[in-house]
């Protein structure tokens, strides 16, 4: 098992992205840019902390973390648009709004241990 898996918030990032997934394949309707750009920033968040754990050196760590973080503000900010226009309704809307939330304030606990260990 490698050591991305053992932790809780890859778990809370890979049921979010699923999530996320089979809302886009249930919703063939939404414009082609928006669920790409929301795939690759949501897809992006887990990468980069597989990515992350994957390193030796803390800085390098956090550097992968504070970059998911970013990704999930991107995701966020797509979301907030494809609501506004009406491909999302609001309880799918607040559903994938507090997922983000909850890895955005993870990774940040993440990155806050980190900031505390150098």
């Amino acid at each position: 098992m490698f050591d991305f898996e053992k932790l809780d918030l890859y778990q809370v990032i890979k049921e979010q992205n699923t999530k996320v997934f089979r809302f886009l394949i249930e919703h063939p309707e939404m414009d082609s840019f928006i669920v790409d750009q929301w795939k690759k920033a949501s897809f992006d968040i887990v990468l980069n902390l597989t990515e992350g754990t994957g390193r030796m050196v803390n800085a390098e760590k956090k550097n992968y973390i504070i970059t998911a973080r970013g990704s999930v503000f991107e995701a966020v900010a797509i979301l907030d648009i494809a609501h506004q226009v009406g491909f999302i309704h609001d309880e799918a809307y607040k559903d994938f709004y507090d997922g983000y939330e909850k890895i955005s304030k993870m990774l940040l606990g993440m990155i806050r241990s980190f900031s505390q260990q150098q």
